[in-house]
């Protein structure tokens, strides 16, 4: 019997071989987007016309800004900013001084008409407290910060309290119904003496600060947008050097990858931009002028002017006050120098050296500058021939004022020291201002001396407030001649620099986009 033998099953198969472990490394980072691409022809127009664009912008924005800096200067020194607080609030101070002026005045006066002086005294002084209440309405109108506005707060309140002393000196005074001359009342000096106090201690100083404060504020803001115009000025140049670099770098780029000569469009935009950046460069170098004209030939003169115009009445005043109050007579005397220096400066420690000195100092002008003070300011500050020719009329007036000055204090009976301090007169003078030293008669009386005081003394006075007046007018006319300059230089260019920025961001699109739909 055969035996079958059965055939072995199958090998498995082998196992497959283990994977091996993938090794381990940083993630593949994604491709960008085929228009982000430098290596491509569109990536690189992209980035050129971004770079383009981006320095285009910039320069908007940067003339803009240079632009605001120009008009924000003209503002301040304008009708509507600090520069005009300074002239009110030097106004005020002068109307202040003039309304104790013609207090002075009328108490000195007494009952006496003297030609109708007296009635021009009262109107005078209406006048100055009508001026000095605007000019406070206006101050109020123009304060911008708390500090200011109680300032003029407090010169409300201590006006009135003025007022009312002088009106109580004043009525006073005219029941006593004295001649020329001192008042026979001590209590109406009493009462004049506390208003004075009160105008000289608290009333003039406060305006004085005022003008000070606000002319401060006015020269930072100009040296601020000053210097920010002429940095504006660099600004807009690098601006407009980089955004012609990035359009020429893109018009080559062009020419050389389509084999073009020139992009038309580009070319428009490049034109543009250049002229743009001219004008624009231009235009903040002429607003530079305008407001260093402004400041320096306008508002530097014109402060200093008002100033001094506000200090000599006030020592104009003093003349009275000196003839009014015999006690006080040495301290006028002191204090009406120490004004006339702070007028015009000159090495003298006197009055009689001061009289001297102005008679070299109006010989030397305008050939030598030998005095400060507020006249010496405005001697650094003429640059024209026809201001220095005012000026120097100016300083002749200012003598002849101060000569009559020097006789109506050799003229005072209560002056002791005539003879030893003061000049002999000269032979050609008036018979009345003549000293009992020279012809052996009795000096004027106090009577004579107040009509010296009121004619001849208040006539030199008018001349030479008048010339300081048209000086300071002269200055305020260039002034405002500068702002107007400055600003109609800067009308229209809130639109136009926008539209020939969009002008030429619209050109340089236009450019490129032929090129960038050949790739789509």
């Amino acid at each position: 019997m055969t035996t079958s033998v059965l055939p072995s099953p199958p090998a498995a198969p082998s196992a497959p071989p283990p994977a091996t472990a993938p090794q381990a490394g940083p993630p593949a980072r994604p491709d960008p987007p085929r228009r982000l691409r430098l290596r491509t022809v569109p990536g690189r127009i992209r980035a050129w016309t971004a770079a383009a664009v981006v320095a285009l912008l910039a320069l908007f924005g940067l003339a803009t800004m240079a632009i605001s800096d120009a008009r924000a200067g003209l503002d301040v020194l304008g009708e509507h900013g600090a520069g005009r607080q300074v002239v009110t609030t030097a106004n005020l101070y002068y109307a202040l001084s003039d309304m104790d002026t013609q207090v002075a005045n009328l108490l000195l006066i007494g009952g006496e008409r003297l030609g109708g002086v007296r009635e021009e005294a009262e109107k005078r002084y209406e006048q100055s407290r009508a001026q000095a209440s605007e000019a406070l309405l206006q101050a109020a109108r123009l304060a911008d910060d708390e500090t200011e506005r109680e300032t003029v707060r407090s010169l409300l309140t201590k006006l009135g309290e003025y007022e009312r002393l002088a009106e109580r000196a004043r009525q006073l005074n005219e029941q006593d119904g004295h001649t020329a001359g001192r008042p026979e009342n001590p209590e109406v000096l009493r009462q004049y003496r506390e208003a004075t106090e009160l105008m000289r201690l608290e009333l003039l100083p406060q305006a004085y600060n005022a003008t000070l404060d606000s002319g401060v504020l006015v020269r930072r803001t100009y040296e601020e947008q000053h210097a920010a115009v002429q940095t504006g000025r660099l600004a807009v140049a690098a601006a407009g050097l980089a955004t012609l670099v990035a359009l020429v770098g893109l018009q080559v780029y062009l020419a050389h990858r389509f084999r073009r000569i020139l992009n038309p469009a580009l070319l428009a935009a490049t034109v543009v931009v250049t002229v743009l950046v001219g004008l624009v460069m231009g235009l903040l170098d002429r607003e530079a002028a305008n407001l260093r004209t402004a400041k320096q030939d306008g508002f530097d003169s014109v402060l200093a002017l008002k100033r001094a115009q506000a200090i000599s009445n006030s020592l104009h005043g003093d003349q009275s006050r000196y003839l009014l109050d015999p006690d006080a007579a040495d301290t006028y005397e002191q204090v009406y120098l120490d004004k006339s220096q702070r007028v015009l400066h000159t090495d003298a420690g006197n009055l009689k050296k001061y009289y001297a000195s102005l008679r070299t100092v109006r010989r030397e002008y305008p050939g030598k500058v030998t005095f400060l003070g507020l006249l010496g300011d405005e001697a650094n500050n003429a640059r024209t021939k026809t201001h220095r020719d005012a000026l120097a009329e100016t300083l002749r007036r200012y003598e002849a004022f101060q000569q009559t000055d020097e006789r109506l204090r050799r003229m005072n009976p209560s002056n002791q020291s005539n003879q030893s301090n003061q000049p002999q007169v000269n032979q050609t003078a008036d018979p009345s201002q003549v000293t009992q030293s020279q012809t052996g008669r009795p000096r004027p009386d106090l009577s004579q001396v107040v009509r010296f005081r009121m004619a001849d003394v208040a006539k030199a006075f008018d001349e030479y407030d008048k010339s300081l007046m048209g000086l300071a007018d002269s200055h305020e006319r260039t002034l405002r001649a500068a702002i107007k300059n400055g600003e109609d230089a800067l009308g229209g260019w809130d639109y136009r620099l926008p539209a020939a920025i969009l002008a030429a961001a619209v050109l340089i699109f236009v450019g490129v986009r032929p090129r960038l739909q050949e790739y789509r």
